[in-house]
């Protein structure tokens, strides 16, 4: 249980569950986003990925995707990719066995039938899995995916240039930055911070001659 808690912080925990943080085989960086889709923050991050020809990997909150499914749909129609991040957000490791799988079923059936499809990749809030969350999700032919940088956009005392600076911080390929389209289970108004923190991260990979790449 320790290393199911310890894994999105320490990388050696992660490897002990076969957890990937990134995309050893790519030549490039794929950008996350959690926590949506948000009225504001989804649109937002999207019209800024479309302005660099960027693409992002979305991991999406089942009970917002019954909010808003049309921005499922853009979000597909612009060349990004939607995951499953829950149905609810909470933390696994509070919930029992049978209360996980009802949460993730609830979330992939949300997911894919706004999506027309069944997600691939999957992340749990706070990146934390209990056990039962991990066989769940294992089980239902997903892949986990945590990630290698972040920029900590969640936090109300932060600015779009800290959130930037953390998340390009020795930046490689294959590397997986986390940011959150979102302020639903966060700082009110964060998503305004990530979405003026993006301009900075999406400049530094054009600089470093990084390309945004799918999960695939």
């Amino acid at each position: 249980m320790i290393r199911h808690a310890l894994a999105p912080v320490q990388p050696a925990a992660a490897r002990a569950l076969g957890l990937q943080r990134t995309l050893p085989a790519s030549g490039g960086v794929a950008l996350t986003f959690d926590d949506g889709p948000h009225p504001e923050g989804t649109p937002a991050v999207l019209d800024a990925l479309a302005r660099a020809g960027a693409t992002a990997t979305f991991f999406l909150v089942g009970e917002q995707v019954l909010r808003r499914p049309e921005l499922v749909s853009r979000i597909l129609a612009e060349g990004h990719q939607v995951a499953l991040h829950a149905h609810r957000h909470r933390l696994q490791l509070r919930m029992t066995p049978s209360q996980v799988a009802e949460d993730l079923a609830r979330g992939a059936e949300a997911v894919a039938e706004a999506a027309g499809r069944a997600a691939v990749w999957h992340r749990p809030p706070y990146g934390i899995y209990s056990p039962a969350g991990l066989e769940w999700v294992r089980a239902a032919g997903m892949r986990p995916l945590l990630w290698s940088r972040w920029g900590r956009d969640w936090r109300a005392l932060t600015t779009p240039e800290r959130i930037a600076r953390r998340a390009t911080r020795e930046l490689l390929a294959g590397d997986v930055i986390l940011l959150h389209d979102a302020d639903f289970y966060s700082a009110r108004g964060s998503h305004r911070r990530t979405v003026a923190a993006l301009a900075y991260i999406l400049a530094a990979l054009n600089a470093r001659k990084l390309d945004t790449v799918l999960p695939g």
